[in-house]
Parts: C-alpha cells; structure tokens; sequence
C-alpha cells in the first residue's frame, strides 16, 4: 500500500479557522485543513508552512503542534501532522482549491474529506 506523509494546517484567525475546498482527487469537493505532501529532506513545520505559501499565498508561522491523524484511504495511507498556525503576512489566495472559509470550529454540517474529520475533532477537544 502506498503511503503518503503530508502536513496540514490549522490555521486561527479572529475565532475561526481555515478551510478549503479540495479541487480534484477521490475527496474533491470536500472541506479539509490546507497543506501537502513532504519534499525529500524537509519537516513537517517546514512543509507546511512551505504549502500554504504555494497554494495560498501567505506567510504563516506554526504556533504548535496539534495531532498527528494517520487514515486508511482505499489507494493509499495518509500520515498527517497537524500544527496550529497563525498568518503572519498576506490574505487567502486561491491556486490549488475551488473555494476558502473561515468558519466558527463548531460549525456542524461541513462536509469533511474524511480524513480532515479526525483533525476538527482534535481541534475541538483543545478549545474544550
């Protein structure tokens, strides 16, 4: 089975936090916590702040560390380091997502890739 190691961020803005709207892949059109795929020799920290400037344009800064979400998809297993993050520079662009919100972390009804709903229960279990 083909295993993939990615970094996502949380990233908190006002009370509310960041989501994206997936553009392809078998969870297109599901809401997830942005980031991506590891390079050869980099961090998670270092990807994912090295991701959100790629697929939207900011500059963040990771404030710490929120869980780690491993998943079972039918093609591949998914290895996620989650970090809370904060932006420093810049407002949300789109290059790699259909759409953006920052939403309340207890709005209930989103459609979640499936992986991403392991993350906004970490998350929650924080604030709690």
């Amino acid at each position: 089975m083909k295993q993939i190691k990615v970094a996502a961020a949380v990233i908190e803005k006002d009370g509310k936090i960041l989501i994206a709207k997936r553009a392809y892949g078998t969870q297109k059109g599901r809401w997830e916590f942005p980031g991506g795929k590891l390079e050869e020799g980099e961090s998670s920290k270092e990807a994912v702040i090295r991701e959100i400037k790629e697929e939207f344009g900011m500059k963040i800064a990771v404030k710490d560390f929120l869980c780690t979400v491993k998943h079972h998809y039918e093609d591949f297993d998914l290895d996620m380091d989650c970090f809370l993050c904060e932006i420093r520079k810049g407002e949300p662009e789109l290059h790699d997502h259909t759409a953006y919100a920052f939403i309340d972390p207890f709005t209930e009804g989103i459609e979640w890739a499936e992986a991403d709903r392991k993350v906004i229960e970490a998350y929650r279990n924080v604030l709690k």
